[in-house]
């Protein structure tokens, strides 16, 4: 019987009928707030999600969900605090594609490891980017953009929150495929870069869409492609990257749910049954669609697939760039 409840937790639909029954008879999460670390800021994009999905997994775990902004260092700050925790269950770490995926790859010497160092629980959410053009560059196409950067090779610059941040590696990967050279210019944040691009003092960017939304709707920039795999039903008429003709990678927007190594698979299927739970709320998923961010309930194994394919993927191109932040 306490098998099958097992089984039944990892279920997508089952949790929130589930959740607080079976929970009692696992009793594997210890019984205090449940921490949930950020590597980001207040107002950023993970703590958007965090912030979504943490009032729903406690009435599903039966205990609140915390919150924990510990932003610096690319995510070593909030990976380090992660370390030092008990592996009980109590703290887990919402990270970004950049601490897991990319990370291993831009940092030498880097203090931990993306495998031996994590307990993986529960894909989360994924992010659309968006290629957008400032209005002063008179750039309103892909082809264009890539015409020009053709005819005046490093002419066009394009904006960025710093080496090795997705904005900076999304546009590198389409300059490599293309075949093309821009000119980059990194700025300390991402509210810096696209108001760069919006004022004309660079031309160009890949963004994450929740972002540039707002500007690309009221006409302050030219919405270029996607960089997603399918059209969106709120801009019915931008096309993907795919359909624009360049044949890059997209850039992936995911976050995801990791403890510290050693957490136990029974805290592992409860946590991320609350996960699923969550994801599956009516109201979770408008708050999500509003901001522009897809769930992606999954396996802890589904995460660390994704993990793995985009450490590949992009790990190969960061070495033969030989990018490194600065």
């Amino acid at each position: 019987m306490r098998a099958t409840r097992r089984a039944l937790l990892t279920l997508p639909l089952l949790g929130p009928l589930l959740g607080p029954l079976a929970t009692p008879a696992l009793a594997q999460l210890p019984a205090r707030p449940f921490r949930m670390i950020l590597p980001q800021p207040p107002g950023s994009a993970n703590d958007t999600v965090a912030r979504i999905i943490a009032e729903p997994m406690g009435r599903v775990l039966g205990q609140p969900v915390v919150v924990e902004n510990r932003p610096g260092a690319n995510g070593m700050v909030a990976i380090n605090l992660l370390k030092q925790q008990a592996p009980d269950g109590s703290a887990m770490l919402l990270s970004g594609v950049s601490q897991l995926s990319f990370n291993p790859h831009l940092y030498p010497n880097l203090p931990y490891d993306p495998v031996r160092d994590f307990t993986y629980v529960a894909p989360v959410t994924d992010a659309p980017f968006i290629l957008i053009a400032s209005k002063r560059s008179g750039i309103t196409s892909v082809a264009q953009l890539l015409e020009r950067a053709r005819a005046e090779p490093a002419r066009l610059t394009y904006a960025s929150a710093g080496i090795g941040n997705s904005t900076h590696l999304s546009v590198e990967m389409i300059a490599d495929r293309a075949n093309v050279r821009f000119t980059h210019v990194p700025y300390p944040g991402t509210g810096q870069a696209l108001t760069s691009v919006i004022s004309g003092e660079t031309d160009f960017m890949i963004i994450v869409l929740a972002v540039a939304l707002g500007q690309v709707r009221a006409g302050a920039v030219s919405a270029l492609a996607l960089v997603a795999p399918r059209r969106l039903p709120f801009l019915p008429d931008l096309v993907t990257q795919a359909e624009a003709g360049i044949t890059a990678p997209l850039m992936p927007g995911w976050f995801g749910l990791v403890g510290p190594a050693g957490v136990p698979e029974p805290v592992v299927n409860q946590v991320n049954a609350a996960v699923r739970a969550a994801l599956a709320d009516e109201g979770v998923q408008r708050r999500l669609t509003d901001v522009v961010l897809v769930p992606i309930p999954g396996s802890p194994a589904d995460l660390l697939a994704r993990m793995r394919q985009d450490s590949e993927v992009w790990g190969q191109f960061i070495r033969a760039r030989g990018l490194r932040p600065e």
